[in-house]
């Protein structure tokens, strides 16, 4: 199975781990889980943190990467068409950055690991 952490996910795995669910934690040590992190993940953090609304231990280009390795997280661009299908979702959920996660994990095929439910809503499979 392929999992896209969301980006509070990826967040609270670094720097809160007692805020994940039992079974975000369960698929995480899971060692046949592929875990990934899309870029959409990448960018938000770094305009939070740019924007002085999530402060880090270090500079996002450091600390992203190392937390990546750190978990074996694979880093997973985004393209075009996850871009185009994020207009595609239904209306009803306008944050950019959660349509953008949305959209990528369906073009890829992944199920995101994520507390918010408006995600599946959103038609992307969905895990907490």
């Amino acid at each position: 199975m392929r999992v896209f952490l969301d980006t509070c996910t990826f967040l609270w795995l670094a720097l809160e781990p007692g805020r994940l669910s039992a079974t975000a934690c369960a698929v995480l040590d899971d060692p046949g889980v592929e875990r990934c992190l899309s870029r959409v993940s990448v960018m938000e953090i770094v305009l939070k943190h740019r924007a002085g609304k999530l402060p880090l231990p270090t500079a996002p280009a450091d600390w992203i990467p190392s937390r990546r390795g750190f978990f074996q997280i694979t880093d997973v661009e985004f393209g075009e068409r996850a871009i185009y299908r994020s207009d595609e979702l239904p209306g009803f959920h306008e944050d950019p950055f959660d349509r953008l996660l949305a959209a990528h994990a369906i073009e890829t095929g992944a199920t995101l690991l994520s507390p918010d439910a408006p995600l599946s809503a959103l038609g992307a499979a969905r895990l907490w």
